[in-house]
């Protein structure tokens, strides 16, 4: 006799299971990211920036806002480290790439995907001013300033949003949710699950 045995195949958990709620979709995001990409064509005509991402969360943000700069143009990434798995800011900022380029005598935009306590971004460009740039401006995509503790001047704002823990276009929990096409409010649940 043998015994029949059923095996459940359960499909695997999405991530927009986790999301709370949707602040920005994608349509949203396009239409932001075309706006500050006009603003910065027309500032920067003639200039030849470079642009300086800072990896991994800015890279979906800095790939469409370069596609809306039709002028000569740079590229180069720091790597920042300040969360850890957390979702709170260490305070303490790490640089764990530097830039693969001299800046000095360049116009340099820091193109980040969210301000949040400003630590990380005034530790960031304190390090870029030291190398002598002709200018350094920073343009975000998300600016959160019910967290800033250091002020940080905005040359390029996307959009404000409200003291939540975003994840998507980038923006991540422990490594996941950059994939997700949109920023939504991750669920306060989530943070503790491994």
């Amino acid at each position: 006799m043998v015994a029949s045995v059923t095996t459940q195949i359960q499909s695997p958990r999405s991530p927009t299971d986790d999301i709370a709620e949707v602040l920005l979709d994608a349509q949203a995001i396009a239409g932001k990211v075309a706006e500050l990409g006009a603003r910065i064509t027309a500032d920067y005509a003639g200039k030849d920036p470079v642009l300086v991402s800072i990896l991994k969360g800015a890279l979906p943000f800095l790939a469409d806002l370069m596609r809306q700069i039709p002028i000569p143009l740079s590229l180069d990434f720091l790597e920042v480290s300040s969360y850890g798995n957390s979702t709170e800011s260490s305070g303490v900022v790490r640089i764990l790439k530097d830039l693969a380029h001299s800046i000095k005598d360049r116009h340099v935009l820091v193109v980040e995907d969210i301000l949040d306590t400003g630590f990380t971004l005034r530790y960031v460009l304190e390090h870029l001013d030291q190398q002598k740039p002709a200018s350094v401006k920073l343009c975000t995509l998300l600016d959160k300033p019910a967290r800033r503790i250091v002020p940080i001047t905005v040359d390029y704002r996307g959009v404000e949003i409200p003291d939540r823990f975003v994840v998507g276009y980038g923006l991540d929990y422990n490594e996941r949710y950059r994939n997700l096409p949109f920023i939504g409010v991750l669920k306060p649940e989530v943070y503790g699950r491994p």
